[in-house]
């Protein structure tokens, strides 16, 4: 008999749950986590991503064995041992690219029949592990399912805000489009205002610091931060004054409409990003491609983020 959990070259599969508004934002994440997008909800890769860091993924099969029919994928359950208690769910309960919905007696009834063949013990409310299976593209996977966990939910009120900042899903993903790998790099947030994204990418895991000119708007990235149990340096002063080089750099830009800043004083920013990092997220309501090139950087990705008639664009830039 073989164990559950052995299984080499490992292939995962996400499935996503995002609004029309929410698409190029959720495929651009998918760029910058795998390398490659997909247009309908569910991208396989052999790249291993957390579903709780972005805010579209739904749940993460981690395959260990595939099967043209349910027949098979029984055969292959019934080998498994497994010493933790565990459940089978069927996660054919929306349309997978062009795989339509399995109705719920259909789900249940094939829930069941894998878990009867599986060798431990079986717990329904509080399982150990969770065992999936899903039917893609006539093709049966099952694997261990990992659940998204919607943190960013929580972080929807905080003790300081602006109705000008960034929405909270908007935030974690742009902090995912920075940093999708976060282990040794560094990023910085040099206009943070009250810290939305450095709340999302601090609880990620991202090495981020923030800055901003404005103190008042410090203290509200500090409390915000503070409120939810997250640690973040966040400094009083404008990035001219940045010594330090980041991995990365995520700039909701500071535009007309809401500050007096000029246009030149948008191209200063850009232009002291460039000396410190070399790759620089930044989240715009206007175009300023000429001014990013001025500043001697590459548009090499980018996404309108949409929310009703409002769009802020997401450019990514090396």
């Amino acid at each position: 008999m073989k164990q559950a959990f052995e299984v080499e070259n490992k292939e995962f599969i996400y499935t996503y749950v995002r609004q029309k508004d929410e698409h190029d934002l959720c495929r651009l994440e998918m760029r910058a986590f795998f390398g490659f997008d997909s247009p309908s909800n569910v991208i396989k890769s052999n790249v291993k991503i957390d579903p709780s860091r972005s805010p579209f993924m739904k749940e993460r099969l981690e395959v260990l064995f595939s099967g043209n029919d349910l027949n098979e994928i029984k055969g292959q359950a019934s080998e498994l041992v497994t010493h933790k208690s565990f459940r089978v769910t069927c996660l054919n309960s929306i349309a997978l690219n062009a795989t339509a919905k399995l109705h719920h007696p259909d789900r249940r009834s094939i829930e069941r029949e894998i878990g009867e063949v599986i060798q431990g013990e079986a717990d329904l409310l509080e399982p150990e592990v969770t065992f999936g299976v899903v039917l893609l593209d006539e093709v049966w996977h099952f694997g261990i399912v990992q659940e998204s966990e919607p943190i960013w939910r929580f972080h929807m009120q905080k003790p300081h805000m602006y109705s000008t900042a960034l929405s909270t899903r908007v935030a974690r993903a742009v902090a995912n489009i920075a940093v999708p790998h976060p282990e040794g790099i560094r990023a910085i947030d040099p206009c943070c205002g009250i810290g939305t994204v450095l709340v999302e990418a601090r609880s990620m895991g991202i090495d981020i610091v923030g800055r901003d000119i404005n103190p008042l708007v410090c203290l509200g990235s500090r409390k915000n931060l503070a409120h939810f149990g997250l640690e973040g340096e966040v400094v009083k002063g404008p990035i001219s004054e940045v010594t330090d080089t980041y991995d990365a750099a995520i700039i909701d830009m500071p535009y007309n409409l809401f500050t007096h800043i000029t246009a030149e004083g948008q191209q200063d920013i850009l232009k002291d990003a460039r000396r410190i990092t070399s790759r620089l997220i930044v989240v715009t309501i206007e175009p300023m491609d000429h001014m990013i090139m001025e500043a001697g950087f590459t548009i090499v990705d980018r996404c309108v983020a949409k929310k009703g008639t409002f769009e802020r664009q997401v450019v990514v830039c090396e």
